[in-house]
Formats: structure tokens, C-alpha cells, sequence
């Protein structure tokens, strides 16, 4: 699938299929999958936010910021530039976008507001579309 950009941007980065995903969804535990698939933004955005959902600050921001890494070289891998559209819309892309989101919190309740106010326009500039309850 190919979407003409009439502003004349970047074409939208879609990253091809997270085998972790698969694991994940048959109940293997993160802890597992992320053994077998250290490079998956997905199984490490699932650590993060169960460390932040338990109040672990600290391991949320080390595990989502290893996701993030992770995700970044799966964006260039895939063609991005540094910017241009991550949709959400393309499930793949969901991993990177969690680890980014998860980033932006655990930077807020450490109190590295600078980082945390610099995911969150990643965010916004990345996937302008995303539905903000997601």
C-alpha cells in the first residue's frame, strides 16, 4: 500500500510484522518472549508498561527506553529518515509508538520533564492522527 503525501513529506514508515507479537498473543510471558526477541519494540513497550502499571519508574524508563532504541533502528532499517508519519493505524508500528509513549511517562514521574515534553511532540509529530485516549 502506497500513500501519496500531497505536502510533499516523507512517506509514512510501516515495519514489517514483530515475530514477538505472535508469542505475546498465545500468553507467553515477556519475560520469555523478550529472551528470544531482544530487538522487538513490542515486547519491550509490554515490560515497561507493566513496570510503570506496578510503580516501578525506574525499570518502566529502562525498559521502554531499550524499546525505543530498538524501534529507532527498525525505523531506519525501514527507510525513516528521522521524521515523517509512524501511523498507529499499522499494527508493527505499535511496539515503537507504546515504548515512545511509555518513555514520555516514566520521563515524567522521574522528573526529566525535558525528555518526557520531547516524546511526547515525537509523538504528536509522528502519528498526528492517533486517537490521544489510545
Amino acid at each position: 500500500m502506497t500513500l501519496d503525501n500531497l505536502l510533499g513529506g516523507p512517506a509514512p514508515t510501516f515495519l514489517p510484522e514483530d515475530p514477538a507479537a505472535g508469542e505475546l498473543g498465545r500468553g507467553v510471558s515477556a519475560e520469555e518472549v523478550v529472551r528470544s526477541h531482544p530487538a522487538s519494540s513490542l515486547v519491550w513497550a509490554t515490560l515497561a508498561e507493566s513496570a510503570l502499571a506496578e510503580g516501578d519508574d525506574l525499570r518502566g524508563y529502562a525498559f521502554a527506553r531499550v524499546g525505543y532504541h530498538r524501534g529507532l533502528d527498525a525505523l531506519r532499517g525501514s527507510g525513516w529518515k528521522g521524521h515523517g508519519p509512524i501511523p498507529d493505524s499499522h499494527e508493527p508500528n505499535r511496539g515503537f509508538l507504546r515504548c515512545l509513549a511509555a518513555l514520555a511517562e516514566a520521563s515524567d514521574r522521574i522528573g526529566d520533564l525535558p525528555e518526557a515534553e520531547r516524546c511526547h511532540q515525537f509523538l504528536a509529530d509522528a502519528n498526528p492522527d492517533a486517537d490521544p485516549s489510545r
